[in-house]
Formats: structure tokens, sequence, C-alpha cells
């Protein structure tokens, strides 16, 4: 499913794997593009909404909250569906680089933990069938974890036409498949409620790029004020409210 939006890693999770299922350059912790200054201590409160019919409606609200120290970066999301536990996603990274240090995500469908060095370790337990793995692979070549990827978006030098890659470790238990990319696909001028924003088009390897985002984010505060999802067909939206 801080300031953060909401990952495709997340919203497969939440909405199920059934619906979610060439750059010059790419981006990764030994060279990569974002601008450090725009890394700040931040909270955010977002809506998601599912379209049908031209109404929307409410999933979840979504929090998130980023707190920056001399050396590392933590970006925290809650989802908070009615009704139901929280999902809560936790992402350390190491500055300058955005290196990652380690992923929590605990939800209703999984509890994972991953800590990154040399090797990747950890634990994935599937809740639906009670098994436990325990993590331990290598942690070869240049990537950012893909918890983190949507922030650093925002973080980089939009421009009109701007496209890029980003590297991206992603654990799932049934592909044995880790080293991903997400794709800049254009970047566009536009506005939204009467704020000139940055119209980003963005897949994932995640989604096997079925998934179509684009982030609307202000030129200004770099802030998220929308993101729109169309996953197969199946739309929703993403909404700052804070």
């Amino acid at each position: 499913m801080k300031t953060k939006f909401l990952s495709c890693t997340v919203l497969m999770m939440i909405l199920g794997n059934s619906l979610f299922c060439a750059q010059d350059k790419v981006q990764t912790p030994e060279k990569n593009e974002v601008i450090n200054n725009l890394i700040k201590n931040e909270k955010e409160a977002m809506i998601w909404y599912a379209l049908k019919d031209g109404a929307k409606i409410e999933i979840a609200k979504i929090d998130t909250e980023i707190t920056r120290s001399n050396t590392t970066v933590d970006v925290k999301t809650t989802v908070k569906m009615t009704g139901k536990p929280d999902w809560v996603d936790e992402t350390i990274a190491e500055l300058p680089q955005l290196k990652p240090i380690k992923h929590t995500s605990f939800n209703t469908q999984r509890d994972m933990a991953l800590h990154f060095g040399k090797t990747v370790t950890g634990y994935y337990t599937d809740k639906a069938s009670n098994t436990k793995t325990e993590i331990n692979e290598k942690g070869e070549g240049g990537f950012f974890d893909s918890n983190i990827y949507p922030q650093i978006i925002r973080w980089l030098p939009l421009k009109d036409h701007y496209k890029t890659d980003i590297a991206i470790f992603d654990y799932n238990p049934k592909s044995s498949k880790r080293l991903m990319k997400a794709h800049i696909t254009d970047t566009q001028k536009g506005t939204f409620l009467n704020k000139e924003v940055w119209m980003v088009s963005v897949t994932d390897d995640i989604s096997d790029n079925a998934v179509k985002m684009t982030f609307y984010i202000d030129t200004k505060s770099n802030q998220v004020l929308k993101q729109e999802i169309d996953a197969g067909g199946r739309k929703m939206l993403i909404e700052r409210i804070d």
C-alpha cells in the first residue's frame, strides 16, 4: 500500500498479487543523482481510494514519517484500514548514498525483517501458511531497498522528459529474483490544484511492469500531492490531506 507515498510492494501485499502483477542511466547507491538536501524530516497523511463508476471508495489512510539524522534516514509508513490491524513498513538507509541498512514489514499477511550488508539476512513469516523462512543471501550489486524507491523519485533532479532506472532489492519467497529495477518512463510538467507539478510516470519489475503509476510532485515544496495507479485496469488514487 512520509513524505511517503505507497510503494508497489505494499499495494501488492494489501490487495493481492493477482492485482499487481530503455533508460540510459541506472540509479544505485554508488552512483546516483539524488539531491541530498531534499531529504528532510517530514510527516504526511494521505487517503487511498479505489475508483469505481466515477466514485471514490476509501480503502485506507496512509501516514508516513521521514526522520533524518546526520548518518541515516528512516522512512516509516503506516496503512490504516477500518476494522483491520495496521500495515507498517519501515526502511532505514545510510546517508548520503541511501545504501540500505534495514527493512521491516508487519501486516496481516506477513512479518519480515531484512538486514543489509555483504549478505542480506533476516526472516520472512507467511501468516497464511504459518511458515517462516530464514534469509541469508548474497547482497551483490548496488541497489536500494524497494520500499524506499518511491521517495527516491522525488529526490531526483526532475525535469521535462526525465527518465531513469532505479536498482532495487525486493524479497519475495515465491520468486528467486531479488535484484530488480523501477523505471521512470517519462516526466512532464503540469498543474494540479492550481500548483505546478511534475507528473512522473513509473513502473517496476515487482509487478512485471503491469502496474502503471503517476506521481504528482509539487515543484516548489517537493511534496507528493497525488498518486494515480492503474493495476491491470483497476484504478486507484492516493491523495494528500496533510
